[in-house]
């Protein structure tokens, strides 16, 4: 049913002649400067339109035309009604629908469920311009305006929503988007080469809803249907993903062979020839049955109020992510199953220079005048190397959307954007903000065998130490960076893509070059946590991989003449995470001189593993039974504030709760002026010093220094004396402060 498709993309397209136009039309006055009476496909998105490959709706748009088709763009419809979904008409084919490219939940609601007040993927940075779960939203008006036309619905937001998923923002278990969506087909993954299988087979005449063997779709069926040829595996019991299955007998005639031996009657013609299967033939044999199975994990019903249900399904899910092994996926619904089919094939590196090398104007449409949209500020100079990510961590919602597999861009592909940028994008300078991705050092790292690869079943390539088996050689990305700084017209060339530090030690040339060359002062990394507990629940390495890397960190920069500093990151209130733990963070924190500004507080996303962990109480990356292993989810709103408060206990407004949580915990001993301990005994009102005049210390401190002689726990019997003042205390920012002024 999901064959995998070996045809490259670029050599399905039409051979009609066509011309690419200025910007794909958002009104109906360009779609007759154009000469077109009716569109094709009709994209609806949340965000503004920008003509650039960052942007999902203005990449996947632009393929479509390439391919021959006559595409539109909606952007940012009113939704409170069917009219704005009306402006360019009945598509021929069928309308697109993504929410934009952020979660439209997370880009409307911070970590603590407050509403924000702005939008960067807005002109003006406006927020309120689209609604709360748009993607669904905008389908359901799609629908509305003109009945019986087909609808996809794609992008992260679907991505992650095509199972029963746990929703943060109504605290609850909330059915696949095509259930409320009322969609036809939903596109999860990197789509591009679903999407245009799909839209050729809609121009040949096939409706959405009939098309059912395409891989990285999702759709409704009635329940109980199996194509023909294909076998339902159960997985509803608790911690078996999926049937463990049984090695194929080569000698398939040895029990016949066996009862003839002992039937002294049995005549000598009854005996056969035994035929011995090769390992080669086996394995087919194997992966001919996997291919036509899929799994049933528990209905929306049972997973919406069994937790460990509901953790076994988000295992079951997880485990069936590899392109090269993944099953398909079955979930009841009510009356009817949702079915996904096995995650799309990654894009080789030719699809990837074809896809990143349409026409694209590189800039917002003309429509926005002089607007400043946040998002493209952010990205107009940088360019986007690769796609996926292996790390794993549970947190992150990169690899259910992206994968796991890395999809690299050829040099030339690359270099050749950096040009375009250079000749066509107003303002710039010479200097390239990023050359990244997801991260910026896995550029063409990926596992030494591809049968491996296939085979493999991990989570996370890197965790809990990185694989034996996987290319961490960052010669690729070294070349790279020495041709694209030496391009004509191109002065500077920084990377703003956090660095996977663990990945990066394991190549000491490679962290030279980023020191020596494309560090702007503050290189971001993200440990996220120093304590083991709260790592192994994330994924992450120990603190021990961002030790090596600050030493060849301040070595090179010492050695390039230059004064640069590490900006870690760090989560509050991950599950896994005790007030203890956050509490030692604090303490390493201090006592490497950082002084965090902007801090992130956990965020339970859609299919997220961490999530899972929210919500059920459970640890999804163990097995599981209804006797194991529960995870502390953080979940109370007083303890996430004091997590919270931990990372910035610089800043006075928290040292109430700091102080209050450590008498608490038996550590009052940390209340005090002195440069051991974490906060004044005194309150915010008023305090216009820090303790002893003590500031942050700048550059990357030495871990262990204070904490060697911060004295044990012990009953304080005095009130320390009131700290002098008089001079203001340092201003607490995101990075270190610059030498002389400690």
């Amino acid at each position: 049913m999901t064959d995998v498709i070996t045809t490259p993309i670029h050599t399905l397209r039409s051979n009609k002649k066509h011309h690419s136009a200025p910007v794909l039309p958002m009104s109906r006055i360009e779609m007759k400067q154009l000469g077109w009476n009716a569109c094709d496909i009709i994209l609806v998105t949340g965000d503004a339109y920008i003509d650039h490959p960052s942007f999902g709706m203005a990449l996947i748009g632009r393929l479509l035309e390439d391919q021959g088709f006559k595409v539109g763009i909606i952007s940012q419809p009113d939704w409170h009604s069917a009219e704005d979904f009306k402006q360019l008409g009945k598509p021929r084919l069928f309308f697109g629908v993504s929410a934009g490219n952020m979660d439209s939940m997370v880009n409307h609601y911070t970590a603590d469920r407050k509403p924000r007040s702005d939008d960067a993927y807005t002109a003006g940075g406006e927020a309120g311009k689209r609604p709360d779960r748009a993607m669904a939203v905008y389908a359901q008006r799609c629908r509305e305006a003109y009945p019986g036309t087909d609808i996809m619905v794609g992008g992260i937001e679907a991505s992650l929503r095509r199972i029963a998923q746990y929703d943060y923002w109504s605290e609850k278990v909330r059915q696949s988007a095509l259930v409320y969506s009322k969609a036809d087909i939903l596109l999860f993954g990197n789509a591009e080469r679903a999407l245009v299988e799909i839209a050729h087979r809609s121009a040949a005449g096939e409706r959405l809803a009939d098309i059912r063997d395409v891989r990285g779709t999702s759709f409704m069926a009635p329940y109980g249907w199996v194509p023909e040829g294909w076998v339902e595996m159960d997985s509803s019991t608790v911690d078996v993903p999926g049937r463990v299955d049984s090695h194929i007998n080569p000698y398939v005639d040895t029990t016949q062979a066996s009862e003839s031996a002992c039937d002294s009657s049995a005549a000598p013609e009854a005996v056969k020839t035994i035929r011995i299967v090769s390992r080669e033939e086996r394995l087919a044999a194997r992966r001919a049955e996997r291919a036509k199975t899929v799994i049933r994990i528990p209905a929306f019903e049972a997973v919406a109020y069994d937790p460990v249900l509901y953790a076994h399904a988000s295992r079951t899910l997880h485990l069936e992510s590899n392109p090269g092994n993944a099953r398909a996926l079955v979930q009841t619904h009510g009356e009817r199953d949702v079915w996904m089919n096995p995650p799309p094939i990654p894009l080789t590196t030719p699809e990837m220079d074809y896809v990143y090398g349409l026409d694209y104007a590189r800039n917002p449409h003309p429509s926005y005048g002089d607007a400043n949209i946040p998002a493209w500020e952010m990205i107009r100079f940088s360019v986007n190397i690769m796609r996926g990510c292996f790390g794993g961590c549970t947190f992150c919602s990169i690899t259910e959307h992206e994968g796991r597999i890395i999809q690299s861009r050829s040099e030339a592909s690359i270099l050749g954007e950096i040009e375009e940028i250079r000749d066509k994008t107003a303002g710039f300078t010479g200097h390239i903000s990023d050359l990244g991705g997801p991260t910026a050092n896995m550029y063409r790292l990926t596992c030494k065998d591809e049968k491996i690869e296939a085979s493999c079943r991990r989570l996370s390539c890197v965790y809990p130490d990185i694989c034996e088996n996987m290319n961490t050689d960052h010669g690729p990305l070294i070349q790279l960076y020495r041709k694209a700084r030496t391009l004509p017209g191109v002065k500077r060339l920084t990377i703003g893509s956090g660095v996977r530090y663990d990945l990066a030690v394991r190549s000491p040339e490679y962290v030279k070059e980023l020191v020596t060359h494309h560090v702007s002062g503050y290189l971001k990394i993200a440990p996220e946590h120093t304590e083991h507990g709260t790592l192994s629940k994330m994924m992450k390495p120990g603190i021990g991989s961002y030790y090596r890397f600050k030493e060849l960190f301040e070595r090179y920069s010492k050695q390039a003449g230059k004064k640069q500093y590490l900006i870690p990151y760090f989560i509050a209130a991950h599950p896994g995470t005790s007030d203890e733990d956050m509490l030692n963070l604090a303490l390493w924190i201090k006592d490497n001189g950082f002084r965090p500004d902007q801090v992130q507080t956990f965020t339970p996303t859609p299919m997220a593993l961490a999530t899972t962990m929210w919500h059920t109480g459970r640890n999804p990356l163990k097995k599981l039974a209804r006797s194991s292993e529960k995870v502390d989810a953080v979940r109370d709103p007083a303890r996430r504030r004091l997590h919270k408060a931990f990372l910035r206990f610089h800043d006075p407004k928290n040292w109430p709760t700091i102080r209050n949580a450590l008498e608490d915990m038996g550590r009052g001993d940390l209340i005090g002026n002195g440069p051991q301990h974490l906060v004044p005994p005194w309150g915010a009102e008023g305090w216009t010093q820090g303790a002893k005049g003590q500031a942050a210390r700048g550059g990357n401190g030495t871990h262990g220094a204070q904490a060697a002689k911060r004295p044990a726990p012990a009953a304080r019997t005095q009130a320390p004396k009131p700290a002098p003042r008089g001079k203001a205390p340092a201003k607490p920012m995101g990075r270190p402060p610059k030498p002389g002024k400690r």
